[in-house]
């Protein structure tokens, strides 16, 4: 119980406050990370159903929706986005990609990208059919937080210190099947064998993504990790579209 109101603090801004914990006890928390996502799944198909009942219009409905999960994450997952176009668009070198990903100021690049996801997330769910919406958001949720524990269960940490650093080096056979288990029982109670076809897909793009940063920086980051998560949302929508004929 633990473990899971500490991946609740660590992917959302809800008031959980677990200030004494061992390093130990945080290893486990992205087990629970898929379960986190389905939580906020759950509650942006409340918003959803809340503003349909209110006859609110689609497109200002799925912009609310993109808006309230940035606020609920703090905007945490948008701001590695922003960090991480920052830096491999910068053209620099290693080490000074590392330094850019730290540097508190966002650039123009990082601007471009969270800019250009959040247009993306809102067309995306806009072209989604009426009938497929709930299952879209829950999908998107949980599988994208489920990329996270496959990228630091795939690839080493590219720092010497930092956030994610107990995550990724407390990351384990146990932790990951498990996590990949409750993200396939989701998925296919979600939307059955089409959902662990989405789920695969996600784990091809997390593939992908994970072995060009590795060529870049030598290893994953948290800001990595914050863009992964965000191209995986993406990712899900799209294939969803394409499966369920929006």
């Amino acid at each position: 119980m633990i473990s899971f109101l500490l991946a609740l603090q660590f992917l959302t801004i809800l008031p959980v406050r677990i200030r004494k914990v061992s390093s130990s006890r945080l290893a486990w928390a992205p087990l629970y990370f898929p379960l986190v996502g389905f939580f906020l799944g759950a509650l942006l198909a409340g918003i959803n159903s809340l503003l349909f009942s209110l006859n609110f219009p689609q497109l200002s409905t799925d912009i609310v929706l993109v808006i309230a999960l940035a606020m609920i994450t703090g905007g945490i997952h948008l701001d590695g986005l922003a960090d991480t176009a920052d830096a491999f668009l910068s053209g620099k070198p290693k080490e000074e990609m590392l330094a850019i990903m730290r540097d508190p100021h966002i650039g123009t690049m990082g601007v471009l990208s969270m800019t250009s996801v959040l247009l993306l997330k809102i067309s995306l769910l806009l072209a989604l059919p009426a009938s497929l919406k709930i299952a879209s958001l829950l999908l998107m949720c949980v599988l994208s937080r489920w990329s996270l524990v496959l990228s630091m269960f795939l690839f080493p940490y590219a720092r010497s210190n930092g956030k994610a650093r107990v995550f990724i080096e407390g990351m384990n056979a146990k932790i990951f099947i498990i996590s990949t288990v409750i993200a396939c029982l989701l998925g296919f109670l979600t939307w059955q064998m089409r959902g662990l076809l989405v789920m695969a897909v996600v784990c091809a793009v997390v593939f992908l993504l994970g072995r060009f940063i590795l060529r870049r920086i030598g290893g994953i980051t948290g800001d990595t990790l914050g863009a992964v998560n965000e191209l995986a949302e993406v990712a899900v929508l799209c294939v969803v579209i394409i499966l369920g004929g929006g």
